[in-house]
């Protein structure tokens, strides 16, 4: 017996409480399966509302509207041959659940509810959902009148069960459930589950990918089976870009990935696979089979009895999909990717028509505008593959309907301003990057001059109070000299946003610019920023993404696009360009302002969100990470240096502008990272017990 049957696995760019756009994003994907003679169609998790609603699940309307998305898909003729699996917010019994939502032409099969709610890092399912804690259990789910009248059905299961077809069983998970100890397709597997799907709500982050692969690999290696995931893609209104790369495997293999951070709205893949293949492996497995027998507890089953998911009538000559290797991107290659996508679809869905981006020729600018420019070369490519979708949407950005892309730096022009913000301690050579890198990319460069605001703002202080600030070089104090420096900062933050807001106007052009920052992770976390810069804007691509990662990005961006005059930024030493300089010459440097190097700080973060650890715990593993270029008491100064100025500086990091999150160490207040903002920075239990071993290990040296 063959039983060859077509399975597809979408990935949607959904926006959250967009029901409109959601719903016919989720028709088109339904239509494309139905073209490619699928009988299986697996969304993504929350597809019908976008995952990232969050307080908006508590709102009556949210699961009211759902419910009318649902109504227009049921009706759907593209749904009589298919099995459609959709999730959304359902409320049963006055409990609100997270679930997939399985129905075939005008009947709902069952609604499954998500097991394991996931409450950590950007993740507050408990929030807003309870998991459905009856395992191997149903109830009957009472449904809404106007879905009575199309389906003729008063109540469906809801609960933990599967669907057993005609020819095959099927299984669910729901994202999270794939990343626990008690996983439901090892279970399901030893009740003759042979098709798992897991719909889900899986974020980027870097060096991310391979390893959602490796758990999806892991469950049908370990029990056997077919293991679809299918997973959303874009950025539906949040810190969060989801990368996409919806799988199918056949028992621990890969046959088919779909598209990762892509530009397309829908995507849909599609695998054929025979499901006898799964009987011979696990027939292959005697302890498998062993542990299936004895298995005491079996799950509800929903009964599909008349339909059958293998392609009928059989052909012979139909082929099966083949095994193919995963591949993996580099994490440089990821933030071009995830960066371009998440930036695009914030300028589309914004109305605005381009970005403004103070350039100062270092390297975290230096990168914003390297991502822009990756943008700009992703959507020439979809453009010269014949992509409408990308088309039109680039037309509406521009405010022109009959706008013509020609290359990527034509588009660059017209979507990027950038501007070089120099004062009396700017130096030539950043003028000089800036304007380089500018001229390679083509963005819409100006160069202006800051020092006429900062002396009207000093001349109003002076005014006031009769005192005159001078820089520490000129033999003023520490506050004076932190004074001067933050009100250049802040000047150039006022007139970026000036000129985002009439750049446009001047040009002729309707709509204005969105203002884009460039700090970096560590120097977030650090606090080495002035707060209310430049660092403040409407959105920071590289705010979740540590300095060397930003490094490794420049460097491949200089190598795939040619251009040269990255090195320079990249062998440059990083500098504020704050305090005057010393005969023509760049005095102030960013590593010696912080006190540490950017390679520890990035250590220190993720010892301190990663690991967990307080000053003592992380002082204790860096003793023996650093014991070959440190002492116990120069480890101790430098853990009990980061907490202080991280402690000091945490008020900064509950305004951090809104960047794409990356990094597993991110310091964005109240959203990754829950933590207070106003310490006693002395810590002086944990220091003094810091001191206490330091002193003990010194003597022992």
């Amino acid at each position: 017996m063959v039983r060859k049957v077509n399975l597809a696995v979408t990935s949607l760019n959904q926006w959250s409480m967009d029901f409109s756009g959601n719903c016919e994003r989720i028709k088109q994907s339904i239509r494309r399966c139905f073209e490619m003679r699928a009988s299986y169609r697996l969304g993504s998790e929350l597809e019908v509302t976008g995952y990232g609603c969050e307080d908006h699940f508590y709102e009556n309307d949210t699961i009211l509207h759902s419910w009318e998305v649902l109504a227009e898909l049921l009706t759907m003729n593209e749904a009589k041959t298919m099995i459609c699996d959709v999730g959304m917010p359902i409320i049963h019994k006055t409990v609100r659940y997270n679930c997939r939502v399985i129905f075939l032409h005008k009947q709902i099969v069952l609604i499954r509810p998500k097991l394991v709610c996931c409450n950590e890092g950007n993740f507050r399912e408990l929030r807003w959902f309870v998991p459905w804690l009856k395992r191997k259990q149903i109830d009957d789910f009472v449904l809404p009148d106007f879905i009575q009248e199309i389906t003729g059905q008063k109540t469906v299961p809801i609960g933990d069960a599967v669907i057993q077809t005609k020819d095959t069983c099927i299984g669910s998970e729901v994202c999270e459930e794939m990343f626990t100890l008690e996983t439901s397709h090892c279970l399901q597997a030893m009740d003759g589950v042979e098709i798992f799907t897991n719909g889900s709500g899986s974020h980027f982050n870097l060096r991310k990918s391979e390893r959602r692969w490796k758990f999806a690999s892991a469950a049908c290696l370990r029990a056997g089976g077919v293991y679809m995931l299918s997973n959303q893609v874009g950025c539906d209104g949040g810190r969060l870009y989801y990368d996409g790369a919806s799988l199918i495997g056949l028992n621990g293999e890969l046959l088919t990935v779909g598209p990762q951070c892509s530009f397309d709205d829908v995507n849909v893949t599609m695998a054929t696979v025979d499901l006898d293949d799964v009987t011979s492996y696990r027939c292959g497995i005697s302890s498998n089979s062993i542990s299936s027998s004895m298995a005491t507890t079996i799950y509800p089953r929903v009964s599909l009895s008349e339909f059958s998911l293998s392609v009928t009538p059989c052909d012979p000559l139909l082929s099966l999909s083949p095994v193919i290797p995963w591949k993996s991107y580099k994490p440089e290659e990821e933030i071009s990717m995830a960066g371009a996508g998440w930036l695009w679809d914030y300028l589309r869905r914004s109305g605005q028509s381009g970005f403004f981006l103070p350039l100062s020729g270092g390297v975290d600018s230096s990168s914003v505008a390297c991502i822009v420019f990756s943008m700009c070369s992703r959507l020439y490519e979809e453009i010269e593959s014949g992509n409408k979708q990308v088309i039109c949407d680039v037309r509406k950005v521009v405010n022109d309907e009959s706008f013509i892309v020609t290359s990527p730096e034509q588009l660059c022009n017209k979507i990027l301003t950038t501007c070089y913000m120099a004062s009396e301690n700017s130096s030539v050579v950043t003028r000089q990057r800036s304007a380089s890198l500018a001229t390679r990319i083509n963005s819409n460069h100006m160069n202006i001059n800051i020092d006429g605001v900062v002396h009207a703002v000093l001349m109003v202080f002076t005014a006031a109070t009769g005192f005159i600030p001078r820089f520490k070089a000129r033999d003023g104090s520490i506050r004076e000299n932190l004074a001067l420096q933050n009100i250049q900062a802040r000047s150039r933050m006022v007139l970026a946003y000036l000129f985002a807001q009439l750049m446009q106007w001047v040009r002729g052009n309707p709509g204005g610019l969105l203002v884009l920052g460039s700090s970096n992770v560590d120097e977030s976390l650090r606090g080495y920023y002035t707060k209310y810069d430049c660092s403040s804007a409407d959105l920071n691509p590289i705010g979740g993404i540590s300095k060397t990662d930003l490094r490794s990005f420049i460097i491949y961006f200089s190598d795939k696009y040619n251009v040269p005059e990255i090195k320079e930024i990249v062998e440059a030493t990083p500098t504020a360009e704050l305090e005057p300089l010393e005969q023509g010459k760049i005095a102030q440097t960013d590593e010696a302002d912080m006190g540490m190097t950017y390679d520890e700080l990035s250590t220190f973060g993720k010892l301190r969100k990663i690991s967990m650890c307080g000053p003592y715990s992380m002082f204790m593993k860096l003793v023996t990470l650093w014991k070959d270029k440190c002492t116990p008491s120069q480890v101790a100064e430098k853990v009990k240096h980061f907490f202080v100025t991280n402690s000091i500086n945490r008020h900064k990091m509950t305004t951090l502008t809104p960047s794409m999150h990356a990094e597993n160490y991110s310091p964005d207040d109240n959203r990754f990272d829950l933590r207070p903002f106003l310490y006693n920075a002395k810590w002086p239990w944990q220091f003094r017990k810091i001191d206490d071993v330091a002193q003990k290990l010194e003597s022992k040296v």
